[in-house]
């Protein structure tokens, strides 16, 4: 597909920006990542990481704290802004900061179009917009949760989800010196056996606690289950936040020990018989 140009996406690091970073690219847009620092404390190279991982072109992080502060926040409190008598409008000013420098971007690096992941319902679509509107008018802004194709597409956040699930999980392996592609599920478990096997990857030398009460030293060989382990948690790093994915890393703990004692397999066997006398 020819690239309908560049984009610069005012990228957070979370799944809606992250799905929407990559919907753009499927568009055909050149996806140029940007993450403004406010002064929020976040792990801005691993954002870095992230979005190059998920196809960014380029990946900007700006530093706009001191002119957050001078030339939003003091004008605010001078003229002592107070929305509805409570709201200090921390966001309400840091959107404009946020989205001047959107512009910059896309003004140097020559992109035609700028886009960011507030939703149809709020106000920070509005922010952003007119900012970019008031200086440079002659870009568009793509605004994918006011797109029919994109919010028909996923309509709350488990669809963002999914979509996340279904393209994260391996469906391919490509070796890029000759070009050969595995696509099926065996085919590319059998090709990263061989290829990871040969280096030594996922080879372990361990003292186990044994389910009998042992301790015992097990040798164990598992290249491509090392692989796509890895994989699949770079794909939870895209789509899962920090809670959950604690939740989820104490869950995985859990079906371990069952898996290594065997439970599921009499879990599962428990549940059929059950079944089949509850059928009779």
């Amino acid at each position: 597909m020819s690239s309908k140009g560049s984009v610069v996406l005012a990228y957070s690091g979370g799944l809606d920006t992250s799905c929407i970073l990559v919907w753009l690219k499927e568009q055909g847009y050149d996806v140029i990542a940007y993450l403004a620092n406010i002064g929020q404390k976040e792990d801005f190279e691993e954002a870095r990481k992230k979005a190059l991982k998920l196809g960014a072109k380029k990946v900007f992080i700006e530093d706009v704290s001191k002119e957050f502060v001078e030339e939003f926040i003091w004008p605010a409190i001078q003229s002592s802004a107070l929305y509805e008598d409570r709201y200090l409008l921390g966001t309400s000013l840091a959107r404009p900061c946020i989205a001047r420098k959107q512009v910059e971007i896309a003004q140097r690096e020559g992109a035609k179009y700028v886009s960011h992941g507030a939703t149809g319902k709020g106000n920070d679509q509005v922010r952003f917009e007119l900012t970019c509107y008031s200086l440079a008018p002659q870009i568009k802004v793509i605004a994918p949760w006011r797109m029919p194709e994109f919010y028909n597409r996923f309509q709350g956040r488990n669809d963002l989800m999914e979509y996340a699930k279904g393209t994260g999980v391996p469906v391919k392996v490509t070796n890029v010196k000759d070009g050969t592609t595995h696509r099926t599920s065996l085919e590319l478990f059998t090709y990263l056996n061989e290829v990871a096997g040969k280096h030594g990857v996922g080879r372990i030398d361990i003292v186990e606690n044994r389910f009998i009460g042992m301790k015992s030293r097990g040798i164990y060989e598992t290249p491509a289950g090392t692989v796509l382990y890895h994989a699949h948690l770079d794909i939870e790093a895209f789509t899962m936040d920090r809670e959950v994915r604690k939740i989820k890393q104490g869950l995985g703990l859990k079906f371990a020990e069952l898996v290594y004692t065997d439970l599921v397999y009499r879990l599962k066997e428990y549940h059929r018989l059950q079944s089949k006398v509850t059928a009779k």
